[in-house]
């Protein structure tokens, strides 16, 4: 595996470096991300550049952390939606009523109006998370919390799909239900700031970045996959929810659908 990382990245890393040697002077230059690594100095370390070993490191990890994350969810909630034609024809029906039959597409500007769609992608979240746990920290000094001591250099980690899975704080918590996330539910915090029912995207200083993009692209792509197909079971196949725990929680046996147009 990092041996194909480096085949992957490496002459990428080359060929932008050499890119930067000879900018056009005639403003098109696009400044990335593989630019901020070339100009990154550790003060730490002598103020030393990275080598291209640790660029690969990093840029591979933007690359899995930006995508596996998001299409595992996105195959969660397709298969979620295979399982319960009752809830794929309630989305259907409101992304009907709010885009009509002859647009085009779903658009960007058509999501905020879509909250049963919402409630699709927070349930697929809760119930299916991204990983089972967040990067973990350590606890610099010891303390005393609710009772029990925590002793300094201990590492912390949270238990990320079982906080969706409470009985405590969920109704009902393994049924995939929607509706959980309307009404009193619409509003239930996923960055921490006023409560902690769930932390699909972590939480605090260190909540994923590209939380906002994330759920726009699983609302965006949820919406036009239900609207342009009819997802249904293989015949003789039940979906399988089983997970299988990997970078990302992914399905032990990826889901396998008949998809029929819905406008010919």
């Amino acid at each position: 595996m990092r041996r194909e990382k480096h085949e992957l990245f490496t002459p990428l890393i080359k060929a932008r470096k050499d890119q930067k040697h000879f900018q056009n002077s005639n403003g098109t230059y696009v400044y990335s991300y593989v630019d901020s690594l070339l100009g990154l100095e550790l003060p730490d370390e002598g103020g030393r550049k990275l080598t291209d070993g640790e660029m690969v490191s990093l840029c591979s990890e933007f690359l899995t952390a930006g995508t596996d994350t998001t299409t595992t969810s996105l195959q969660w909630i397709m298969a979620n939606l295979v399982k319960h034609p009752d809830v794929q024809a309630k989305l259907v029906e409101e992304i009907e009523g709010v885009v009509g039959k002859e647009a085009e597409e779903v658009r960007e500007e058509d999501l905020n109006k879509l909250q049963y769609l919402k409630a699709v992608i927070m349930e697929g979240l809760r119930r299916h998370p991204p990983t089972h746990f967040v990067i973990p920290h350590t606890v610099s000094e010891e303390l005393m919390f609710e009772g029990y001591v925590i002793p300094k250099d201990a590492s912390i980690n949270f238990m990320v799909a079982e906080m969706g899975w409470d009985e405590n704080v969920w109704d009902d918590p393994m049924a995939f239900r929607p509706e959980r996330f309307l009404d009193d539910g619409a509003n239930v915090d996923i960055t921490g700031s006023r409560e902690i029912k769930m932390m699909p995207f972590g939480v605090g200083r260190r909540i994923c970045p590209a939380l906002n993009l994330a759920m726009l692209h699983l609302q965006y792509f949820v919406a036009n996959l239900v609207r342009e197909f009819d997802w249904k079971p293989v015949k003789g196949e039940e979906v399988d929810l089983s997970e299988k725990l990997e970078f990302t929680n992914v399905m032990k046996n990826p889901l396998k659908a008949k998809i029929i147009e819905r406008r010919r």
